[in-house]
């Protein structure tokens, strides 16, 4: 079974074409105003864990893949904290010609950037995210970071220095918006996630759930204190294929997604 749902329309053809997943997840039209959208990108088992043997790509498959790889073609930026950078092995965002016509159009650059949240700066400059990417990476920081890191990592990567000792969010989201990026997408992890949540940024949560259940103590998709007020999210899409379901949540109140 291959069926994607609308709430608004119902059963949409062909879910799996680019054209179909470009349209399904569109940015609403605020982002050609200037107005920011954050939507995270996540991947979970039916119980809840988000990571299978230490990373995530245990629990994804052929589709999530697909559709990991439409939404970074529809950011501007790939917001993703430090530990997962490392422990993911990430590498710079990859342009696609699919996308290529639309991303001109829309004055994108080629590929979306990718900025890294790390207060402690652990992060090596050599690494191809910093040698080797199509747009320079960017590094989201506080003033107590360590100097000595900061200056280094300044040599490879464009640096936001957003709170005091840790880095304020709803500033770093702002910063990164000024600089014309207002499509704004998060892998996480967990942590990070958790951070953007309790801030009050989080616009759309996609969530890709995986037909397995994993026990262990592997940590939920949003990790931290409880949030000071759940937030209510509302249906926007629902694809299903070979047992994964791939759900799209967007804020109750709020601009609806995939029409912009």
């Amino acid at each position: 079974m291959q069926q994607l749902i609308n709430p608004l329309s119902g059963p949409v053809d062909d879910p799996w074409s680019l054209q179909s997943l470009a349209e399904v997840y569109a940015y609403p039209e605020q982002v050609r105003r200037g107005r920011s959208w954050l939507r995270a990108n996540m991947v979970s088992g039916l119980d809840g864990a988000a990571r299978l043997d230490g990373l995530s790509e245990g629990l994804s498959g052929a589709a999530d893949k697909r559709i990991f790889g439409v939404l970074r073609a529809l950011a501007d930026v790939v917001l993703v904290g430090a530990q997962t950078v490392r422990a993911e092995g990430y590498r710079p965002a990859r342009a696609r010609a699919e996308f290529a016509a639309a991303r001109e159009a829309a004055g994108q650059r080629p590929a979306p950037a990718i900025a890294i949240v790390s207060r402690g700066l652990e992060l090596d400059p050599t690494a191809p995210l910093f040698t080797d990417p199509l747009v320079r990476t960017t590094v989201v920081t506080c003033e107590d970071s360590p100097a000595e890191a900061r200056r280094e990592l300044a040599r490879v990567a464009d640096l936001v220095v957003a709170g005091t000792t840790s880095v304020d969010l709803p500033t770093a989201v702002a910063e990164l918006a000024d600089r014309g990026w207002t499509r704004q997408l998060t892998e996480g992890g967990p942590r990070l996630l958790g951070q953007l949540a309790a801030a009050g940024l989080l616009d759309e949560l996609c969530l890709s759930l995986a037909p397995l259940v994993t026990g262990g103590d592997a940590a939920r998709i949003v990790a931290g204190p409880e949030l000071p007020a759940a937030q209510r999210m509302r249906l926007a899409s629902l694809i299903e294929q070979e047992g994964f379901l791939f759900t799209r949540y967007v804020r109750a109140a709020g601009p609806e997604a995939g029409t912009g």
